[in-house]
């Protein structure tokens, strides 16, 4: 049995991924880390069924009690907390967004003794959106990505869609140029990522996460679309990944990895 602990425990994400593993009879959940509820007990608090008092920071933990740790805080904490994990010998899953190409070059020269997967999204749909879409990139001459998440995802645009980005310039470098030649209002055409793809991002209350991919070629246009509706989406990615961990070696970037894609 895996013995976890998660960051971000009291979060949406974090409190999900809670529950998630108390429910798995493989996984046992041994310690909840998050500094805004340190010292209360976890089942007041996010009412997952678990007797856990919540613990402030990594240093709090006995390493030698814990597998694997789960990330789900912010971009600053996750990178002081994966150090801890590198550091310690504990594998880490981690879910939280914003790291950058040099965070994870740190984390392939860390993660030495023990392993790390770093995923942007963790619902298995949003990572065959992906997979399609890299399968149909070289057919069309054109393609946009709308990502659309609730109202307090403080990240723009999400992780998701800029490795989305990333793998359509990889399957493919022949785009139509932006055709824009007057930007009445700044920003209408959305952010540029790689390969001059256009990315927009919508922020709503009422949200979870929700990505579109928009081809279009001479007299045709294809939407690929993953919706997200609650969080307990991403749980089967997640406790696959926690499962999985322990003999991926090194660093891990993305679900798909754990799917033979």
């Amino acid at each position: 049995m895996l013995r976890v602990a998660v960051f971000g425990a009291t979060g949406r994400m974090g409190s999900t991924v809670c529950s998630a593993v108390t429910g798995d009879a493989d996984l046992e959940l041994v310690a909840a880390v998050d500094p805004h509820h340190a010292g209360l007990d976890l089942r007041p608090v996010t009412g997952v069924d678990a007797d856990l008092r919540i613990l402030p920071a990594a240093e709090a933990l006995d390493p030698a009690d814990v597998d694997v740790v789960v990330d789900f805080t912010a971009t600053a904490a996750a990178r002081e907390n994966l150090r801890w994990c590198a550091e310690q010998g504990v594998h880490a899953v981690v879910g939280t967004t914003g790291l950058t190409g040099e965070d994870l070059d740190e984390l392939r020269r860390t993660f030495t003794t023990s392993n790390c997967l770093v995923a942007p999204n963790f619902a298995i749909g949003a990572v065959m959106m992906m997979r399609l879409a890299e399968l149909a990139a070289p057919w069309f001459t054109s393609v946009e990505v709308i990502e659309l998440h609730h109202e307090a995802k403080v990240d723009a645009p999400s992780g998701t869609s800029l490795l989305l980005v990333q793998r359509l310039a990889e399957a493919s470098g022949e785009w139509d140029p932006d055709p824009t030649t007057s930007e009445v209002a700044p920003g209408a055409r959305g952010a540029e990522g790689p390969g001059a793809i256009r990315i927009h991002s919508v922020r709503l209350r009422g949200m979870v996460a929700h990505h579109e991919v928009v081809f279009g070629t001479t007299g045709q246009s294809l939407t690929i679309r993953h919706d997200s509706y609650d969080r307990s989406s991403f749980m089967p990615g997640v406790l696959l990944a926690v499962k999985s961990i322990p003999d991926r070696p090194g660093l891990t970037v993305g679900l798909d990895a754990l799917l033979d894609l």
